[in-house]
């Protein structure tokens, strides 16, 4: 068993071992990701085990990694990328199309709601999912069945990011509550069973992000939730939703934290896009709180800071480096705010529409 423990570092180390010696470079942030330049030509690499990913602004870059790879190794390639570890993916001359259209059906299937009416939104605004300590205790198996089912299909799906973390809070004690707001879930599924994630070519290569909490969120220990999302143009290509580990006094400290998370993210996507030889600096931040922006341009502690974890004051560095700033929107243009809280029908499609998904 030790043995086959070891069997994927060896595989790893066999593998860049053969692709340094045809001069290919290891990115810096990511170990898995392989870049090579030829003149004004680039082609990367990505390993996931025993698959990869390429790509390259030249075919015969393309043609001569199958050559080295078949050269070492008993590969075959399957062309243009249409299924990766569950997400489909469909390619054409206006953009790149992805979803998990498949999955959603077997999920579906397996928990028999095929034939289920579908709704317009994942939950109802009012009442809130709450710990429900007086009601009627469900199956627990079954419950996190659902859950770790969806928590799967959130790599494509943003839109069901902030419900499905939400119902994920009561795995422990699961009640008929919350069991029918994860069915409600999957009838959501059931009408867009293909919603996915549309990355235009056209679109610019800017990178921003936008930030947002919501405070005292959670009913049980009163805890916010940081949430972020990250854009290059008009691509969403990373999402965040996360309980924050301390209990926040001011709406300012719990939106600060949720800055400096979403901070945190965007300059590890600095460096990693470093890596395909883009340089980003001074990145916006889009926040909806004056407080929050002025604790960041501000270094002086005062009593909205001062319950502030140390560790989190980071991102005035990177303020102060000009890796980042911090600009102030409005509330109803954060598309952040769609993993804060159950939102009207009609807010919903608009900020999924902001979110480029179809």
């Amino acid at each position: 068993m030790y043995r086959l423990h070891q069997a994927p570092r060896a595989w790893y180390a066999t593998l860049t071992e053969h692709l340094l010696a045809h001069g290919y470079t290891r990115g810096t942030i990511d170990q898995t990701l392989f870049i090579k330049r030829v003149g004004k030509n680039l082609i990367l690499v990505q390993i996931y085990v025993d698959d990869i990913i390429f790509g390259s602004t030249s075919e015969d870059l393309c043609k001569e990694f199958e050559g080295v790879m078949k050269k070492k190794f008993e590969m075959s390639a399957l062309g243009e990328m249409t299924l990766f570890l569950g997400l489909q993916v469909r390619q054409d001359s206006r953009g790149i199309f992805i979803h998990q259209g498949k999955y959603v059906n077997d999920v579906l299937a397996k928990f028999k709601f095929t034939d289920a009416k579908s709704v317009e939104t994942l939950m109802a605004e009012r009442p809130l999912l709450t710990e429900d300590a007086e009601g009627v205790s469900v199956d627990e198996h079954l419950y996190r069945s659902m859950i770790g089912s969806l928590m799967y299909l959130t790599a494509s799906r943003p839109d069901i990011m902030f419900a499905v973390c939400n119902c994920a809070r009561y795995q422990a004690n699961p009640k008929s509550s919350h069991l029918s707001a994860v069915k409600r879930i999957l009838r959501y599924l059931k009408g867009r069973p293909r919603f996915g994630l549309w990355y235009p070519r056209d679109s610019n290569f800017d990178l921003f992000a936008f930030s947002d909490s919501n405070f005292g969120g959670t009913d049980t220990d009163r805890k916010s939730t940081s949430v972020g999302c990250q854009f290059l143009g008009d691509r969403l290509i990373s999402w965040q939703c996360k309980k924050q580990q301390t209990v926040a006094i001011y709406t300012a400290e719990t939106e600060y934290v949720a800055a400096s998370a979403t901070c945190s993210q965007v300059v590890w996507m600095q460096h990693q896009l470093e890596g395909y030889g883009l340089t980003y600096l001074n990145t916006t931040i889009y926040c909806d709180n004056d407080a929050a922006i002025q604790i960041v341009k501000n270094p002086v502690f005062h009593s909205k800071t001062k319950h502030i974890d140390i560790k989190v004051h980071f991102i005035r560095d990177c303020f102060d480096r000009g890796l980042i700033k911090l600009e102030h929107i409005n509330t109803d243009a954060n598309a952040a705010d769609l993993f804060t809280k159950p939102v009207s029908t009609s807010k919903f499609h608009v900020l999924v529409n902001f979110l480029k998904m179809i």
